[in-house]
């Protein structure tokens, strides 16, 4: 039952879109978990440049289901306008699914959102505004309307009616004027006819694929440290991005999950507020970003740039349970002199080495360095690990001995063309 889970290994934005690209191919369906257009994942195949928010990378390979799964929340109206974008840049595409219990996203939500981060000050939490955490508090509340109830002539207007009558008491309180019922009814019943062909129950579908041992590939969005329970609360998002996200969002018991990998940047990136313990704030930091091109797929904003911080990442290989790394921007770091990584915390004037669970002790933390020679030259012609400088193969030695996790693929480069497969064993369960 080779079923293998992709998970970001770190606070998001570790290049999981091009990995899911890359084994798409070798998969018969890909179910996206977690998250909404919150999340955004970036493939770069045969010179085009394809965005990913709701629909999983998986959809580029012919053949292949794409299944967006129940642990998802979904804007109709973005799902559309992506589908449509990625027909347009690629005629032959899988077949697309949406799971009935995934969860829909509505203008109330989007409204709330923003007026909720701005009620917060000083405070914010960063949100994209997309609608997402208010849509997961519906469903926690059990007011949401999912795309089964969606899709549904008869029912949709009546669920429409009942949540919006307590969505305007709502905005009123922040002095804002009510929705109207029938604009929002009128433009979300033609995002339902064009989306309800798609629609169908999936956790038996996705149940008879892992019995029938068919490679099944569950693809996370956002990162570790962004999970609801096991991130940097409250500078998370509202879902389950780690890997026991995956049997949450798709209905797969977890004694059928096979393999995990964690992908994970050369350095670390993080994306809105919260503690960040490697952050570099000079003149190196926007040099990286500059580089690497670090701005956000959905959102634009540059990326908090800062060193590998690897007691951070044996904590995530420890949470995930990962099988293997996968690490990507080798190619980024080339020509540095020295590269550092985070082995140890000074909190308080004490050495530690594990990451605190909460926020403003995490805060507090100093960095303790280890030193790395740097390597030259530009890697993205390699193809096999011994095509790299021998100084960065050191550097994936020393990930790998500190997390006590094999490096499974390494990235050179944005395209699916540029990438190593280190260790074939530990991708899809033998």
């Amino acid at each position: 039952m080779p079923t293998l889970v992709i998970v970001g290994a770190q606070w998001g934005d570790e290049a999981k879109g091009k990995l899911v690209d890359v084994l798409g191919s070798q998969a018969s369906l890909v179910v996206r978990y977690a998250g909404g257009n919150n999340a955004g994942h970036t493939v770069i195949a045969g010179g085009k440049e394809f965005k990913f928010h709701l629909i999983p990378a998986g959809i580029l390979h012919p053949g292949t289901k794409a299944l967006v799964g129940s642990g998802m929340v979904v804007c109709p109206k973005g799902l559309l306008e992506e589908w449509d974008r990625t027909i347009a840049q690629q005629s032959e595409l899988g077949d697309l699914i949406i799971s009935s219990a995934a969860h829909v996203v509505f203008p109330y939500h989007r409204m709330l959102d923003a007026l909720e981060e701005e009620a917060r000050g000083e405070n914010k939490i960063g949100t994209t505004t997309r609608g997402i955490g208010p849509a997961y508090q519906d469903k926690v509340a059990r007011i949401g309307i999912r795309m089964g109830e969606f899709v549904c002539k008869k029912r949709f207007p009546r669920r429409l009616k009942e949540v919006l009558e307590v969505k305007n008491r709502y905005l009123a309180l922040f002095g804002k004027e009510p929705l109207s019922y029938d604009e929002i009814l009128a433009e979300y019943t033609a995002y339902a006819d064009r989306i309800r062909p798609f629609v169908r129950d999936t956790e038996a579908l996705v149940a008879e694929a892992v019995e029938a041992g068919e490679k099944v590939l569950l693809e996370g969005a956002q990162g570790t440290f962004l999970d609801l329970d096991s991130g940097t609360y409250p500078y998370v998002t509202s879902s389950h991005p780690v890997a026991g996200g995956a049997c949450l969002g798709t209905g797969i018991g977890p004694r059928h999950i096979d393999a995990v990998l964690g992908v994970c940047k050369t350095y670390t990136t993080r994306v809105g507020s919260g503690p960040f313990p490697t952050e570099l704030t000079d003149e190196l930091g926007d040099h990286i970003r500059t580089i690497g091109k670090e701005f956000g797929t959905t959102t634009g904003r540059g990326r908090r740039i800062g060193w590998l911080d690897l007691v951070a990442l044996r904590h995530s290989c420890r949470l995930n349970s990962l099988s293997g790394l996968v690490v990507t921007r080798l190619d980024i770091l080339s020509d540095f002199e020295t590269i550092k990584v985070a082995v140890k915390y000074k909190l308080d004037g004490q050495e530690i080495d594990y990451l605190p669970g909460d926020v403003e002790v995490l805060a507090r933390i100093e960095p303790v360095y280890h030193e790395l020679p740097g390597w030259k030259g530009d890697l993205r012609s390699a193809r096999t690990m011994s095509d790299l400088p021998a100084e960065a193969r050191a550097y994936l030695d020393f990930m790998a001995e500190y997390t006590k996790t094999p490096v499974a693929i390494v990235s050179v480069g944005p395209d699916r063309a540029e990438t190593i497969v280190a260790n074939e064993n530990l991708i899809w369960a033998k």
